[in-house]
Order: structure tokens, then C-alpha cells, then sequence
């Protein structure tokens, strides 16, 4: 649990953020990032004003392994300094912004390594509906107490706030990262196997498995796998079709109910990327009713990012 708190601030160009969105009584508006993922929630309201996040990385403490970025800064941007320092973050490499990212909450093909974007959130501060600027969290996950903002604001879509800044959890770049390819390895055998995998990929034919670490380490992995199958070195994963579809992990051994599309899992997450949408799957009408009640507290007018909805999926892919 997280301490959440309207507190004076001081920074130019979050107090200019503030005041783009305005009071309650202002009208709808919406934030846009790199519109990567534009579509996922549904079509924004044509009548909300679209504002773009302030930018740029205030403060990075490599040593404490936290960076304070602004949510309009993109994720290549980031990244790019943080490696610098031998760093990196959980946030997917895709093209968007900071806040987008957190935003929309999809998390990166390699989250089994990287671990998952609601985890590198440790702060957040965003424009309430009332034009108000709110921070929560903090910089540890020690003594803090009272509603945990930052897991709220990941995959929210803006609905309920507009994100201005976060501070991030970093990890670091391993010194050497392999990929192997097998057609004769179950990829579900894999997660029992590694002790650690970047990432597990599987079409219904071949698995790609991610080994990264010192490289004594990554030997020591392959060899485990070796134990179980045969597998070649490759440069990375292949092509990722359009469209992701998010299931439960156990649901992945499923590979009838893909069809004849071209498709990839990422075994151990549930993650789906295939070339047809999703089909539609109406949230759980108890988590339906949370989600209700939670937007009603914090935008009650339903005036930020109008027209999105959390858990809705993106007929169109996003773009």
C-alpha cells in the first residue's frame, strides 16, 4: 500500500501541465503519446481537447537504481541514457512514451526477466480531474501506507489521471544475452528447467528461449536445456504478428483455439501475439464492478481520456 498526497510543487512544467487540463468545469481532455497503442480501450470522444505529457528525465540515481522521468518522454529516450550506466527499465521497447506505457500497462516481451511494468512503477504523479497534481508512492516501498496509486494508474488508460511524471525502478543490462531456437523441446518443460529466462516464445513449432546473465551463468542455462532438447543459436526472436490477446498462462497449451493464423505465445505470461483480434471477453462482472466504483472516485464527470475503457480490447491492432 501506497501514500497518496496533493502536494505543493514547485516544477514549471508540471504546474503548466496542470493548468492545460484544467479545473473539473473545463471540458474533456485527453493525453496522447506516441499513439502506438492509440486505439486500445476503445475510440477516444472527438471532443476531448488531446494535450501531450511534459517531457524529459529530471533526476537518475544509477547507485539506487531509480530514475524520475516525465510521462512524455519516450521509452527509447530513456532507455538510451539509462544504458549509459549499464541500466535498463521494465517498460516496453515499442516506440512510445513513458507515460503510454503505463498507460495502456502492456508489458515487455521479455517480462520474465525484466520483470512487469506495474513493478517498475514506484512513484507517480498525474493531474487529478480537478486539475489538481497528486503524487503516489514513493521512492522505496518502505513506510508508506494508504492506497497503492501507482498498480492503479498501470493499464488504466488515463481514465483516472493524467500522467505527468513517475519515478521507475531500474535493473540491470547483463553482460551477455543469447538466444536459442528448438523444434523438438516442450516450451511448457522450459519454465522448469531455466532458472531465470528472458523469455519463452512458442508458434506451435519452435521455441525461443532468451538466456541473458555473466556468461559462465548463460553456459550453465544452456546446458540445462540441452538436458531436454536440442536447440541452435539465433540472432532474436522472429516477427511478431498485429495483434495481442492476453490469456492465462495455462490456457497457452491451447493451440487449437488459435487457428490457422500465424501466431506467438510467451509462455510462463499468457501473452498472445496473433494476426486476427482477440476475441471479445467481457470482464468478470464483480471486477467490472470495482473498476466502476473505482472511476466513479476518482473522475466522477468522466472527463479524462472520455470514451476509453480498461480492459477493452483494440479491434484494430493500435497504430
Amino acid at each position: 500500500m501506497t501514500a497518496t498526497r496533493a502536494l505543493e510543487v514547485n516544477d514549471p512544467a508540471l504546474l503548466s501541465f496542470a493548468e492545460e487540463v484544467g479545473e473539473r468545469d473545463s471540458g474533456l481532455v485527453a493525453v496522447a503519446g506516441g499513439r502506438t497503442r492509440w486505439g486500445v480501450g476503445g475510440a477516444l470522444d472527438p471532443a476531448a481537447r488531446v494535450l501531450t505529457a511534459p517531457t524529459g528525465i529530471v533526476d537518475y540515481v544509477p547507485d539506487e537504481m531509480t530514475v524520475r522521468v516525465r510521462a512524455g518522454t519516450t521509452v527509447a529516450e530513456l532507455h538510451a541514457a539509462l544504458a549509459e550506466q549499464g541500466q535498463r527499465t521494465g517498460l516496453p521497447e515499442r516506440g512510445g512514451t513513458v507515460g503510454g506505457a503505463v498507460a495502456v500497462g502492456e508489458n515487455s516481451m521479455f517480462v520474465l526477466g525484466r520483470g512487469r511494468v506495474r513493478e517498475a512503477v514506484l512513484q507517480v504523479r498525474y493531474v487529478s480531474d480537478q486539475g489538481r497534481i497528486i503524487t503516489g508512492g514513493g521512492p522505496t516501498v518502505k513506510n508508506v501506507t494508504g492506497f497503492d496509486i501507482p498498480r492503479l494508474m498501470v493499464g488504466a488508460l488515463g481514465t483516472l489521471g493524467c500522467l505527468a511524471e513517475f519515478i521507475l525502478r531500474t535493473n540491470p543490462i547483463p553482460a551477455l544475452t543469447r538466444w536459442l531456437v528448438s523444434d523438438n523441446v516442450d516450451p511448457f518443460a522450459i519454465l522448469d528447467t531455466v532458472l531465470q529466462p528472458g523469455a519463452i516464445l512458442w508458434d506451435g513449432r519452435q521455441t525461443w528461449v532468451q538466456l541473458e546473465g555473466h556468461p559462465p551463468g548463460v553456459e550453465a542455462e544452456q546446458r540445462r536445456l540441452e538436458a531436454i532438447g536440442s536447440f541452435t543459436e539465433t540472432k532474436g526472436p522472429p516477427e511478431t504478428p498485429t495483434h495481442r490477446w492476453s490469456l492465462k498462462p495455462s490456457e497457452l497449451a491451447d493451440a487449437a483455439q488459435f487457428g490457422d493464423q500465424p501466431w506467438l505465445a510467451s509462455i510462463g505470461v499468457g501473452t498472445v501475439w496473433a494476426s486476427q483480434p482477440q476475441p471479445h471477453r467481457p470482464l468478470d462482472p464483480g471486477v467490472q464492478a470495482l473498476t466502476d466504483r473505482v472511476s466513479e472516485q476518482f473522475d466522477p464527470a468522466n472527463r479524462l481520456n472520455p470514451g476509453r475503457r480498461p480492459g477493452v480490447s483494440n479491434p484494430t491492432g493500435g497504430s
